[in-house]
């Protein structure tokens, strides 16, 4: 019975993770290199990404005229400035190996940025193997070579800047991640919501104007050249998606998948669940304050408008309850509904997923046996090569028990509870 007792302690107490963590590391190490080594790399963005940038080099600045084989330059300038450099130092984006090497070394930083953030939330050891396992998610980074790569970093700093409070560092990682791919846009509202309750209004604001400014600076560039054309491409929030590329929608006709009332339908469910979490779980620090201060959704309405009638003592409540497990949870969720209302997803989007998933199905309350199964389940379904219905009802339900039970499982936690050991002033400051 003790060793049964210390297993499941050690499988379960938080506090074993600061040397479990750093051991799967060194596994994934040699994971990383023996997939360098024994499998062959896969084209399919990569030279694409450097015919870009050789365009860009030879000094060409109209987004609208950047091409490769693979089609026209849809990111923003960050993006390009991050493959500037790797088609420097890989020979024009001749050696792969190095490319290879390079993403394989993002890869293991990025995978320890997610495990400090696991960490600072006290999640239980047992979910952080799955970490390491994901087949597909070892090949975005190792054999495709995908920018969402470099996204998925930045994303993943910032999540973890702001649950050390470190607010303007971590807003400057969110601008960087933005400024590589559009898809860090689905996570926007709640660090919107998350920054208010944690440092006001007037602060949140001054963030809001960080993270546009900075967009202002990658698309500098090109904005003198064409401010239209740099938007439309690099934001181009009608983009076309083609159903034969579809991870997610497989299972459903091609009609419908084209047709405008679907793609009604699903804007129309992400908002009704950003507003449905919002209300209900991401605002849980100002309910809670007004809960037992005032009562009522005028109050806390009155909270985005004006402070002028709160107490000192109320708006540090408010902030010091924005905690880590607060901030990675809010976050996470607005990523997963942003995915599982998405038009279309295509493999490489399984890295905005992929390390969201144990988490999110431990905050449901799952159980450990409920983890690895569903896990387990969305491994396969993003393996399928061309997706089938099978695997595209999978992957959609999937991601429906993440959402679901992310909601369902947080109804009674205590998510406003303060961090233990900060205090913070009226403007938010950790101290």
């Amino acid at each position: 019975m003790d060793a049964i007792n210390t297993i499941l302690d050690i499988l379960q107490n938080p506090k074993h993770a600061r040397w479990i963590a750093p051991l799967l590391i060194v596994a994934d190490v040699f994971l990383c290199g023996l997939i360098i080594w024994k499998i062959p790399y896969t084209e399919i963005d990569w030279v694409a990404y450097m015919q870009q940038v050789a365009q860009y080099i030879s000094g060409e600045r109209d987004y609208a005229k950047i091409e490769g084989d693979t089609g026209p330059l849809v990111y923003p300038g960050a993006h390009v400035f991050i493959y500037r450099i790797l088609y420097a130092v890989t020979d024009k984006g001749r050696d792969i190996r190095t490319a290879q090497v390079i993403f394989g070394g993002l890869y293991l930083v990025t995978l320890g940025v997610v495990m400090a953030c696991y960490r600072l939330a006290k999640a239980p050891p047992y979910i952080f193997p799955l970490l390491i396992l994901s087949k597909r998610l070892h090949s975005i980074f190792l054999l495709r070579c995908f920018n969402d790569c470099w996204a998925v970093f930045f994303l993943w700093l910032a999540i973890y800047l702001y649950q050390k409070r470190l607010w303007t560092v971590g807003s400057f990682a969110y601008t960087t991640a933005l400024g590589i791919k559009m898809s860090v846009l689905l996570i926007l509202p709640a660090i919107g919501i998350t920054l208010v309750q944690a440092i006001g209004r007037e602060r949140a604001v001054t963030q809001a104007l960080l993270i546009g400014q900075m967009q202002t600076l990658f698309g500098y560039p090109f904005l003198t050249k064409s401010t239209a054309n740099y938007f439309g491409r690099a934001f181009q929030l009608s983009r076309a998606f083609l159903y034969k590329w579809t991870v997610n929608w497989r299972f459903i006709s091609e009609e419908t998948f084209l047709s405008p009332l679907f793609s009604r339908s699903l804007l129309s469910a992400h908002l009704g669940l950003l507003v449905l979490f919002a209300w209900t779980r991401w605002l849980a620090p100002t309910r809670s304050s007004f809960v037992r201060a005032r009562r009522g959704l005028k109050d806390v309405v009155s909270f985005y408008l004006t402070r002028d009638d709160l107490h000192e003592n109320e708006l540090d409540q408010i902030s010091r309850s924005i905690n880590p497990t607060f901030v990675i949870t809010t976050l996470l969720s607005a990523n997963a509904i942003g995915m599982l209302c998405a038009r279309s997803l295509h493999y490489q989007f399984y890295s905005w997923l992929c390390w969201s998933t144990p988490f999110l199905l431990w905050r449901s309350g799952v159980g450990p046996i409920g983890v690895y199964a569903v896990w387990a389940a969305q491994e396969w379904a993003w393996n399928v090569y061309p997706s089938t219905d099978a695997s595209s009802m999978v992957t959609v339900g999937c991601l429906a028990l993440q959402v679901a039970g992310v909601w369902w499982g947080t109804r009674d936690a205590d998510v406003a509870k303060p961090k233990e050991g900060v205090k913070a002033n009226g403007h938010g400051h950790a101290e």
